[in-house]
Order: C-alpha cells, then sequence, then structure tokens
C-alpha cells in the first residue's frame, strides 16, 4: 500500500516542473518576437522626427535669411529717406533765407523806387521852374529885341552909313559883353558864336526825351546777334527727360578749387532749363550744382556750391530756342560771383561760399542732378536740349576771354575740364560733330 502513493509523488513532482517550464516557454516566445517591432517602430517614429525637424530648421533659417533681407532693405530706404529728409530740410532753410533776402530786396527795391519817384518829382518840379524861366527870359529878349530895332532905327538917322545887318540879333538872346566891339570910334554890338546855336541836346535836357528805365528798374537792352560761331567742338544732343541720359567726365577734379569759370554753348528744347552740370562726393551729392528743373521758375536756375548754399540766377533769354553762350565764374576771395549771357554781365554778387574750397575725387556729370554720388537722377531735373564747346578752368576768366569765348575767336588758356573729357554717354544722348554752331542739331 505504501508503494503506489510514493510513486505517485514522484510523478508529480516531475510533471509540475515541465508543466511550468512550458508553460513559462510559451509566455517568453511572444515576448520575443514583439520587442523587434517595437524596435524598428521607434527607428522609424526617430528618423521621422528628425526629418521634421530638419525641414523646420531649413523653413526657419529661410525665414530668418527671408526677414534680414526685408531689414536690410527697410534699412537702406530709411537711409535714403533720412539723407533726403536732410536735403529737403537744407533746401527749405536755404529757400526761407532766399525769401527772406529777396523780400529784404525787395523792399530796398520799393525804398529805391519811391526815392526815384520822389527824385523824378522834384526834377519835374526843377523843369517846370526852368520852364518859367526860360519864359521870363524869352520876353526879356523880345523887349531888348523891340529896343534894338528902336535903336537901329535911330542910328540910322543919325549916322546914315551904318547897315542894319551889323545891330540885327541872329538868334533871340543877350548879347554879352564879350560881344561888344570898337570898330570906327563907335559901338557896335554882334552875336558871340556861343550865343547863335544852342546845344543840339538843349531840348532833350529841358524836355526829358531820355527814356525811362523799365518797370524793373533796369535798362531794357535789346538782344545781341553774335553772328555766325564756327569751331566750338563736338555738341551733345540730350533728346528727352530720361535719367539714362547722362554723359560722365573723367577725370574730375583732381585738386581742391577755390575759383572756377564754367562756360559753354546751350540750347534748350524745353519750357525750363534742366540741370547742366553736376559734381557730387561722398560726403554732400550738391558740392558743385547748376541745377534746374520743371518747378522752379521758367528760365531760373540754382547755382549750388556746398549745399545748402545757393544763388539763383537768371537765365530767362535762355528758353527762345537758340543757341547761347553762358559763362558761370565764382571766387573764393569775397565770394564773388558773376554771370555772363551772350557776353553781357547779366547777374553779379558777392559773399557767396567766401573762402570755401571745392574738394576733389567726386563726380561729375553733365544733364542730371546727383542724389548719391553717380547715381539717384530724377527726371523732373533732367535737361533737355544740346550743349557745346563746354570747358571748366581752376581761375577766374576776365571780361575780354569771355568775350572772345563767345565770339568763337579762341579758348583761354588753362582749361582743366572739356567735353573730350566724356569718358561714358549714356541712355539717348547723341555726340554730333559740326562745323559751326547753326548746323548743330
Amino acid at each position: 500500500m505504501g508503494f503506489p502513493g510514493r510513486k505517485t509523488l514522484s510523478f508529480f513532482l516531475i510533471f509540475v516542473p515541465v508543466c511550468l517550464h512550458g508553460v513559462l516557454s510559451q509566455e517568453a516566445g511572444p515576448i520575443r518576437q514583439r520587442k523587434p517591432f517595437f524596435e524598428r517602430l521607434r527607428r522609424l517614429e526617430e528618423q521621422s522626427l528628425a526629418q521634421e525637424s530638419q525641414s523646420l530648421v531649413l523653413a526657419v533659417n529661410q525665414s530668418q535669411t527671408t526677414v534680414q533681407g526685408d531689414l536690410d532693405h527697410i534699412k537702406t530706404w530709411m537711409r535714403k529717406t533720412q539723407r533726403r529728409s536732410r536735403k529737403v530740410d537744407s533746401r527749405l532753410l536755404a529757400l526761407g533765407y532766399a525769401l527772406r533776402e529777396r523780400s529784404q530786396q525787395h523792399s530796398r527795391e520799393r525804398k529805391e523806387r519811391e526815392a526815384q519817384r520822389e527824385a523824378l518829382s522834384g526834377l519835374a518840379l526843377d523843369v517846370r521852374a526852368l520852364q518859367d524861366t526860360l519864359a521870363r527870359l524869352t520876353q526879356a529878349v523880345q523887349s531888348q529885341s523891340t529896343r534894338l530895332a528902336a535903336l537901329n532905327g535911330w542910328l540910322q538917322v543919325a549916322c546914315p552909313g551904318t547897315t542894319a545887318s551889323a545891330w540885327a540879333p541872329a538868334q533871340p538872346g543877350m548879347p554879352s559883353p564879350s560881344s561888344l566891339k570898337l570898330q570906327g570910334g563907335r559901338q557896335v554890338f554882334r552875336a558871340s558864336p556861343e550865343s547863335m546855336d544852342p546845344p543840339q541836346d538843349f531840348p532833350g535836357h529841358l524836355q526829358g526825351t531820355r527814356e525811362p528805365p523799365g518797370s524793373d528798374g533796369q535798362w531794357a537792352w535789346p538782344p545781341e546777334r553774335l553772328g555766325e560761331i564756327c569751331n566750338v567742338g563736338p555738341a551733345l544732343v540730350f533728346p528727352n527727360t530720361s535719367t539714362k541720359n547722362v554723359v560722365f567726365l573723367s577725370p574730375g577734379f583732381l585738386s581742391g578749387l577755390r575759383a572756377l569759370s564754367v562756360c559753354s554753348w546751350v540750347r534748350t528744347t524745353s519750357g525750363h532749363l534742366g540741370t547742366l552740370l553736376s559734381y557730387a562726393t561722398e560726403e554732400n551729392d550738391n558740392k558743385l550744382v547748376l541745377h534746374g528743373r520743371d518747378s522752379l521758375v521758367p528760365g531760373s536756375i540754382h547755382f549750388v556750391i556746398g549745399d545748402p548754399a545757393f544763388r539763383e540766377l537768371p537765365l530767362q533769354p535762355l528758353l527762345d530756342g537758340q543757341w547761347h553762350h553762358v559763362c558761370v565764374i565764382w571766387t573764393s576771395i569775397l565770394g564773388r560771383y558773376w554771370l555772363h549771357v551772350d557776353r553781357r554781365l547779366v547777374a553779379t554778387g558777392s559773399r557767396f561760399r567766401e573762402g570755401y574750397e571745392v574738394p576733389p575725387g567726386g563726380s561729375l556729370v553733365l544733364g542730371q542732378e546727383q542724389d548719391t554720388m553717380g547715381g539717384g537722377f530724377d527726371g523732373s531735373e533732367a535737361f533737355v536740349g544740346s550743349i557745346a564747346g563746354l570747358a571748366i578752368w581752376d581761375r577766374v576768366l576776365v571780361p575780354r576771354e569771355v568775350s572772345h569765348l563767345a565770339t568763337g575767336k579762341e579758348l583761354p588758356p588753362g582749361a582743366i575740364l572739356t567735353l573730350a573729357n566724356a569718358a561714358l554717354i549714356g541712355g539717348f544722348v547723341q555726340k554730333v560733330n559740326c562745323t559751326c554752331l547753326e548746323l548743330c542739331p
């Protein structure tokens, strides 16, 4: 009876571990099979996250680049805007100063006109008094003539040999003591040569025959025709207001200028004068400018030296579409300047940039006004027309040299720049060789 129970217990002890091992091995098998799948899934998620992060980094970098470019454009625009605002402010200040000067000049001219009117009124009174005196003298002369006629009749009765012609006065006038001469023991009146004929301009002085000045207080001079002008060199033709129409002169000013003379033949086909010449440096884009635009008074031009200082020059004769010779001259000594048109001095002044020096190393162009060195052109400031015989000197030309230039006689020595220095001709500008000005377009 004890043997069977012992066999059963032994069998149970062997069977239970085996079953437990089988069960445990069945549970561990799926876990091992599932583990590689999760690892692959995790790696795929990591790869997708890495790709998304790289795409996000690239997008952020591109956004930063775009934003930085926009910021650079905004900064550049702000600098240009600030520079232009400063220029506008300086021009407004200069314009205010010019307006004050003009108002003061107008008040002075008004006072001068009032003084002239008063002087003319006094002169008219003097003329009337002189006319009254002349009338009284005429009556006295007529009375003396009557007395002389009576004396002549008495003399003919007393001395039959005396002729009446010796006593008859040639002109109404009183005989001077120097005309009394002794002839044959008696006095004979002879009219002195000075009293025979009045001066030719005598009636004019009495009646004011001289032509009065014009309403502007200046004498009106007729335009002068200079005749045929030849041998002035090539001409530059600026056909329209395109900002590409520009001519660069090279080299520019190699040394500082304390005096200069700019002379040229000019013909414009527009209703206003554009910019003839512009010299700019990195420091200031208006170091030397002969500047015109459509908003200025027709025919006027601003002569700028070291912005904002300028003088407004009258060039209205240039609007007739014909060739005219223009010379603008300046010196830092007392700030004197002169404007000659067709050899005539039409404007002058002083204390304009006294002691100033135009610096070297800038950009010199014709036909456009520079807002930046070598650029920043505006079509409203462009020159439309033709330029010939342009030359620049670093000294003051004397009137004789200006006259020789205007009549085509000779080019004064020492010119530092001419149209031969035109290094770059842009846009639609044409360089034309013509023998005489009348043949130039």
